[in-house]
C-alpha cells in the first residue's frame, strides 16, 4: 500500500479514497469538497462522481422508456453499478490509481 499518509481529513488515504465510492456520487462529491490537499483522494473522489453521477443519470433516463427502460436498467445499470462500486472501492482501499477507461481520464484532467 502506497497511499497511508493522512489527509485533511484526518483519515489514511486509502481509506479516504475507497470511502469516495461509498455512496456513489454523494461521497465522492463530499469528498471533492472536503479534501483539499491530496491528489490521490481528489481523483478517486472525482471518478466516483463521474462514474455514479453518469450511471445515476442514465438510470433515470431508462426509467422513462416504458418496459424496455426498466429491464436495462435492473439488468444492466444496476448489476454494472455494484460490479463498479465493489471494484472501485478495493483499488482505492489497496492504495491504487486505478482509472477506468474514459472516467478515469476525465477525472485526471478535473483535478
Amino acid at each position: 500500500m502506497e497511499n497511508t499518509e493522512k489527509t485533511s481529513t484526518g483519515l489514511d488515504a486509502n481509506v479516504a479514497a475507497a470511502l469516495t465510492y461509498a455512496i456513489g456520487w454523494v461521497t465522492g462529491l463530499a469528498f471533492l469538497v472536503m479534501e483539499k490537499d491530496n491528489r490521490f483522494v481528489r481523483f478517486h473522489a472525482m471518478q466516483s462522481t463521474i462514474v455514479f453521477a453518469t450511471l445515476s443519470l442514465g438510470f433515470i433516463l431508462l426509467q422513462s422508456i416504458p418496459l424496455l427502460g426498466m429491464l436495462l436498467s435492473v439488468f444492466i445499470v444496476i448489476p454494472l453499478s455494484a460490479v463498479l462500486w465493489l471494484l472501485m472501492m478495493f483499488k482505492a482501499y489497496q492504495g491504487e490509481r486505478f482509472k477506468l477507461p474514459i472516467a478515469g481520464e476525465m477525472a485526471e484532467q478535473r483535478i
